[in-house]
């Protein structure tokens, strides 16, 4: 879960050490999905989170 409210992110571990990483919202009843990218460092890159959230609010 995101500390941003109604982004949600879904985490797969891969081989390798990495990471997917899948942003979504829910808006009328559906599962969105906003971005998706794979992880290879512990923390989430800045511009990542910052693409998920202009495209939640439909910018």
């Amino acid at each position: 879960m995101s500390p941003h409210k109604g982004l949600w992110e879904l985490r797969s571990d891969l081989p390798g050490g990495r990471t997917a990483r899948v942003f979504f919202c829910f808006a009328e009843g559906f599962l969105v999905p906003l971005h998706g990218f794979i992880k290879k460092t512990q923390k989430t890159p800045d511009r990542e989170l910052r693409l998920a959230l202009q495209r939640m609010k439909g910018d």
